[in-house]
């Protein structure tokens, strides 16, 4: 707590020292969307050219310039540095508490997504390439954990939007194809969309990883039982 409060202390003389208005060459190389984990955006922006940022549903995150390029978020207790090269990108400025690990957040391009972004706007190929390569760079990722995404498909099924729920399901296979509940939870998708064909095939899918799924075993016994 005190070394917080001296810290601040430091910022608030550098402040006062410091304009908050930044160039116009800095305004266009900054402002954009970067990414801060694995599936979060924090957008900068600016108004009369001073730093604002987007995070967390915060449209108006606080930042204090420090200097031309670098500046403290209230908000994490952190130093943001803009970095140009090689290509513009933030870094949290190095401290103890970071137990010499590098936070480096890239700035997307302007038709860049998260893989939750390019679900929401039903571009469900891209979603699926974004969340594989989550995985790929990070399996442990809490973006993509298995019951955190079937959970998802269920909350789409909850407010009766079955498209969402199947392809979340169908994301699921893929992330998680040895998982026997995965494709129960797809079969049931289908079974709400009325396509008794796929639904059986998924549950012989859940069976034929984990023959005592009791949910597969009892909804295919009803489907096949004439």
């Amino acid at each position: 707590m005190k070394k917080h409060i001296f810290l601040l202390g430091l910022i608030v003389v550098f402040v006062s020292c410091t304009s908050q208005k930044n160039s116009e060459d800095f305004i266009n190389a900054t402002s954009g969307r970067y990414l801060f984990n694995a599936n979060e955006i924090l957008e900068i922006y600016f108004e009369d050219a001073e730093m604002h940022a987007k995070w967390r549903g915060n449209d108006n995150v606080e930042l204090l310039k420090i200097n031309d390029s670098s500046f403290y978020m209230k908000a994490l207790n952190e130093k943001m540095l803009f970095v140009s090269k090689p290509k513009m990108h933030i870094e949290l400025a190095p401290k103890t508490e970071h137990k010499g690990v590098v936070y480096h957040f890239k700035k997307l391009k302007a038709d860049e997504k998260t893989a939750s972004e390019y679900f929401k706007a039903k571009e469900f190929d891209k979603a699926l390439a974004a969340f594989k390569e989550i995985q790929a760079k990070d399996s442990l990722n809490a973006s993509i954990r298995e019951r955190s995404l079937n959970r998802l498909g269920y909350d789409f099924i909850r407010n009766k939007d079955y498209e969402s729920a199947l392809e979340i399901f169908k994301i699921n296979t893929h992330l998680y194809p040895k998982s026997s509940n995965v494709f129960n939870s797809l079969g049931e998708a289908y079974l709400l969309k009325k396509d008794t064909a796929s639904a059986v095939l998924n549950f012989k899918k859940s069976l034929s990883i984990n023959p005592e799924n009791r949910s597969s075993k009892h909804l295919l016994e009803r489907l096949t039982k004439n």
